[in-house]
């Protein structure tokens, strides 16, 4: 059984190579093994995710069952508060299906009490990810050509949900 809680310095190792093995499971048909490869090594370096522990107004989790961890989510809001942007949810490809990402975003939805909207980008190939958050009543209000860091050039679906 995972535990979801607060990230640590001492995760970050273990975070970094649940990203590069959920992003590799999930993106390489869709962008080749050598794109992921480029992206995992910039955005999910151990020094990439460790701002992410100190930043004001956001939330980092990982789902730990003592052994390793299953899963792991990032998340901040907009200066006003009233929005959260979640930028990661991942789960090892091994424990998905286990209600791992359903709690870790469900601590993300109730870790910023001023909220009114969350909102998350999913890559449209990625029709795992995409029912999930359908599921988990987000909807669809636009796209993006850009997603994540940048000029990216990864295409995605902008998704958002009411919280509250």
């Amino acid at each position: 059984m995972f535990f979801v809680r607060t990230a640590g310095t001492g995760d970050l190792p273990a975070v970094r190579d649940l990203l590069g093995e959920a992003w590799h499971a999930t993106y390489d048909a869709i962008y080749g093994v050598e794109r992921v490869s480029e992206i995992t090594a910039s955005w999910h370096s151990v020094e990439a995710l460790r701002p992410r522990l100190t930043r004001p107004n956001s939330e980092f989790l990982v789902a730990d069952d003592g052994v390793r961890l299953g899963g792991m989510a990032f998340a901040a809001t907009s200066p006003d508060k009233k929005l959260v942007l979640l930028h990661q949810l991942y789960v090892c490809p091994d424990c998905q299906r286990q209600n791992v990402g359903s709690n870790l975003l469900a601590e993300i939805e109730t870790s910023f009490p001023e909220a009114e909207r969350m909102r998350l980008e999913v890559e449209e190939a990625n029709v795992a990810a995409v029912g999930f958050y359908r599921l988990k009543s987000f909807a669809v209000v636009g796209r993006t050509e850009n997603a994540g860091a940048g000029e990216s050039g990864l295409p995605a679906l902008i998704f958002e949900k009411q919280l509250g």
